[in-house]
């Protein structure tokens, strides 16, 4: 079975929650550390062997291209830019770039979350289970922290930020040229298609017990912004 290099990155959206940074550039430019936060899930994966990177471009999309021209990337290592559209929902521009790798098989995942993920061992997973896709699931950290409450209401503790009891779609996928098969352009990949797969037995769940953020609001890149500054951050896998 060939070996999965390629690597889709959902880089077209708005970026809404984050309006502080996205009115003048995209929500995959904004920086951590001093660098883009694409910059970061490119290094996940080519920190672990992958080497094809396909961005899905849309809103600001010419400064992405910009961006990526100017860089100078990790040996054997080639970053391209789709333009998929300015409003094509994710699971049209997973189906617009799947399309560009014929049968290939590829990872996919967005432009603004960061992991202590194996990758290889997502991918072994996926290649081990036979289905057409696979996603990786987190636990996050709640937003609040907790009372915890004996029987009549009274107090016993708090407990600050505890991860939640559920499984959450956390990105770093990894799919079958035949999971396209469920997207159409119109199409959220976290609705219909995922739900679809679903439904035919054809999707599985990797689970990443280890760091997961997603940098969704103002308040989380300040965050990675701090963890980064600390000098200890978990995603960062490379060297």
């Amino acid at each position: 079975m060939a070996a999965i290099d390629d690597v889709v990155i959902l880089c077209g959206g708005r970026g809404t929650r984050l309006q502080e940074h996205t009115r003048s550039i995209p929500k995959p430019l904004v920086e951590i550390g001093g660098e883009p936060i694409l910059w970061h899930v490119i290094q996940i994966y080519a920190a672990q062997g992958l080497r094809r990177f396909w961005l899905c471009t849309g809103y600001k999309g010419e400064l992405i291209e910009e961006y990526v021209d100017s860089r100078e990337w990790p040996e054997g290592v080639e970053v391209r830019c789709l333009d998929t559209g300015q409003d094509t929902p994710t699971g049209g521009r997973i189906r617009q770039a799947g399309e560009q790798l014929g049968e290939r098989a590829f990872c996919a995942t967005y432009a603004d979350g960061v992991a202590d993920i194996d990758i290889r061992a997502l991918i072994e997973f996926h290649r081990s289970h036979g289905d057409l896709a696979t996603v990786t699931v987190v636990r996050p950290e709640l937003q609040f922290g907790i009372a915890e409450l004996d029987g009549d209401g009274r107090i016993r503790g708090f407990h600050e930020k505890p991860r939640s009891e559920h499984w959450v779609n956390g990105g770093f996928f990894c799919f079958e040229h035949g999971a396209l098969g469920y997207m159409a352009e119109d199409s959220v990949l976290e609705r219909e298609p995922l739900e679809r797969l679903a439904s035919v037995g054809q999707l599985h769940a990797y689970r990443h017990d280890g760091f997961w953020e997603c940098m969704d609001t103002y308040k989380d890149a300040v965050q990675l912004n701090d963890i980064w500054a600390a000098g200890g951050a978990p995603w960062k896998v490379w060297h």
